[in-house]
Parts: C-alpha cells; structure tokens; sequence
C-alpha cells in the first residue's frame, strides 16, 4: 500500500498535453495547474498567439510554475506529436473524418495500456475560439469527447485538459483514494464503555446546575436520551477527551458568570 497521503506509481507518468495555438496566457497556467492536479507534466505548446514565456501563464498556474516552465514550444502540430506513438485529438466534431470517436473514460484507459507497453502518448487540444483544424485532427489515431450538455457544449481549454486530466489519474487509483487510505490508518477503535460512561456522567453533573433537566420527574428520561444519543456515535477515547474538554469549559465560564453575579 502506498504511504498516507501518496499516489500509486502508476497513477501518475502520463501522456503529453498538446495546447494547439493557445490563445491566452491565463488559460495555459490554468492548464498547468489541472496536470498538476492530477499528475500530467508533459506540457507542449504549440506556436503560443502572446509568445513565451508568459507572465500570465506563469501565475495563473498557482503553484504548477514547474510545468510552465517546462513547457516545451513547437512551431508547428506535426513537429509536437513527432516523437509520440499514439495522439487524441480533443473535439466535439467528427468533422466527417474516418476516425474512432471515444468519451475520456475510454481515452485514458487505452492510453494507459500504451503506456504500459512504454508507448509515448499525447493528447491535441485546440484553440480557444474555434479548436482544432481538420488536418489537425487528421494527425490523431482516434478523436475523444466529452458527454456535455448538447445545449452548452463550449468547453474552455483549461476545463478540457481538467476532466481529461482527472479521469487519467482516477483509472490509475484502481477506486483507492489517498485521503480514504489516511483515514483507514487512524485508530477508530470505539472507547471501553468505563471512559464513556464518565463521560456521560460529567455531563449529566454539568447540566443539573443549569436547570436543564426541568423537574426530578423527567430528568431520569432525559438522561436515557441523552445516554443513547452518547452511545450512538460510537466516541474513540481522543473524542470523548475533547468532549470532557468541552464540557469543562462550560463548567468554568458558567462559574466566572456566577462569581461575577455574587461580586456585584
């Protein structure tokens, strides 16, 4: 099992991002900051409208500097698909192309079963405004796209490499998740019933100050439900420390309050 906190090995390592003609620096750091999200880290760019660097991609990446940085510029598609095996082209057009359509679930887990052959692959996401060319597309195996609403179905470059991006790392977990495997390792071993029971009864001793339980006649039903509800949550020793915690600093503030009083 991998450490609290960590990745898989083979949830990460995955295909290039190809940005065709990028439009804006804002939206290739927000593409940098999705891959690093989920583990993507080959990032091309491929003739950038503003130039590179880019102030603007860099902050906008927020933290995934390494990526912008790392970003590798081609003049042209051809020339940043040269060195892959296999390539998607991203559209929501067919585009009346002889090629295989597939939604993102099915892209990534052919592209992981290239990868495992050490097979280089890339995905082609084109420009902001009107996407990718058909001769483009025409350099890609296979097109994939995403089951959006047919109504609204303008997706920005940032949010396509995003879902593509997640689905890739969640087919690498096998349904693991690190925060669930960090959960999993905590002790949640229900208290003995001696460290509940006390603190049911600092409680109890708490509230009869207050007032709470009304009259004699009811308190005995009140304190069953208060019992019960206790029991239910199923408290670790921790837990029922914070709670005595709690209750004690009741105790004192209601203290201070009624020293205060008999002072004036």
């Amino acid at each position: 099992m991998a450490a609290a906190g960590a990745l898989p090995p083979n949830a990460l390592q995955g295909p290039a991002i190809v940005l065709v003609e990028p439009q804006l620096g804002e939206n290739i750091g927000a593409a940098a900051r999705a891959m690093a999200n989920f583990g993507l880290t080959d990032l091309r760019l491929v003739a950038p409208r503003d130039g590179w660097p880019s102030r603007k991609a860099r902050a906008a990446a927020s933290g995934a500097s390494a990526i912008v940085d790392g970003a590798r510029i081609f003049n042209s598609t051809e020339e940043a698909v040269a060195d892959l095996n296999f390539v998607y082209a991203a559209t929501a057009r067919s585009r009346d192309l002889p090629k295989q359509v597939v939604g993102p679930r099915e892209a990534v887990e052919t592209l992981r079963e290239r990868a495992a052959e050490g097979q280089a692959a890339g995905v082609l996401f084109g420009r902001e405004r009107w996407g990718l060319t058909n001769e483009e597309v025409a350099l890609a195996d296979c097109i994939v796209t995403y089951p959006v609403n047919p109504a609204f179905a303008s997706l920005n470059v940032a949010q396509a490499v995003l879902l593509l991006a997640y689905e890739w790392l969640a087919a690498g977990l096998d349904g693991a998740l690190p925060t669930r495997d960090a959960f999993q390792e905590m002790d949640i071993t229900p208290a003995p019933k001696a460290h509940l029971l006390g603190l049911m009864r600092h409680l109890e001793e708490a509230l009869e100050s207050t007032g709470y339980f009304r009259t004699e006649d009811m308190k005995p039903t009140m304190v069953q439900n208060l019992r019960a509800l206790l029991q239910r949550a199923g408290f670790t020793r921790d837990e029922i420390d914070v709670l005595h915690g709690v209750v004690a600093a009741l105790e004192r503030q209601r203290g201070r309050r009624d020293d205060g009083a008999s002072d004036g």
